[in-house]
């Protein structure tokens, strides 16, 4: 049983898809409905096992109620892939945009944070172990300009994923975290329009391999970091 969050679209919907595929019952969660809906609707009409629950992971307690609508509607929980975030800004630090810093540091850092709140509390109780992937980014190792809060809460992500790796290993469960570079999702599509630039403008100083990564690609890390392939992997990115 996994949790995916920010499912609706792009690396989220890619990894709910792909653990459905390898056997998982998905809890796709978003903050939009319809397009969530559509996602558990596609893994279904596969064959596969989803529900979907609305969640602003913001919100402590709607992130709780996450968790208890996926022991209530499948027994337990074993994975979470805690994927949903904003875009990045789009300022330079002289020009930081306060109303989006805060906004931002809810969603990427606290919601992250909070999501590990719920999910551990579950893992623990259950006493069975687990595994938790956190959705970082190359930002949080490699700056660029002109997004501040963005690149600082990703290093944040880090910050609170090392944390959990120390305090829960011993509890037999598996925290990790997955730094993409650039790829191919509609949050990058956004943040290249707002910055007038294309695809090929960036391609070259974002990847030696000459083209943008696809979302599925991040999905088989995820999903190798939940499985029972990478039982002796710990506190890695």
């Amino acid at each position: 049983v996994a949790i995916i969050t920010g499912a609706a679209m792009g690396m989220g919907r890619a990894t709910a898809e792909l653990f459905a595929i390898h056997g998982a019952k998905v809890v796709v969660t978003d903050f939009n409905t319809l397009v969530g809906q559509e996602v558990v609707d596609s893994i279904m009409a596969n064959g596969g096992t989803a529900a979907f629950v609305q969640v602003d992971i913001s919100d402590s307690k709607q992130v709780q109620a996450m968790v208890e609508f996926t022991v209530d509607t499948f027994g337990h929980l074993d994975i979470a892939v805690n994927n949903a975030a904003l875009k990045p800004d789009n300022n330079s630090f002289q020009d930081l945009d306060e109303e989006y810093w805060d906004r931002l540091q809810a969603v990427d850092l606290k919601g992250t944070a909070l999501c590990m709140k719920y999910e551990l509390r579950q893992l623990v109780a259950q006493g069975r172990g687990g595994s938790i992937v956190n959705i970082s980014s190359i930002n949080a190792f490699k700056p660029t300009d002109d997004n501040p809060a963005y690149q600082a809460f990703k290093h944040g992500v880090e910050g609170v994923t090392k944390a959990a790796d120390f305090e829960y290993g011993s509890k037999g469960i598996r925290i990790h975290s997955v730094a993409p570079g650039a790829i191919r999702t509609p949050m990058l599509a956004t943040a290249l329009k707002s910055l007038g630039l294309t695809e090929a403008d960036v391609i070259p100083s974002m990847s030696l391999l000459g083209r943008l990564g696809e979302p599925h690609e991040v999905a088989q890390g995820s999903l190798f970091l939940s499985s029972d392939d990478a039982s002796y992997v710990h506190g890695t990115v």
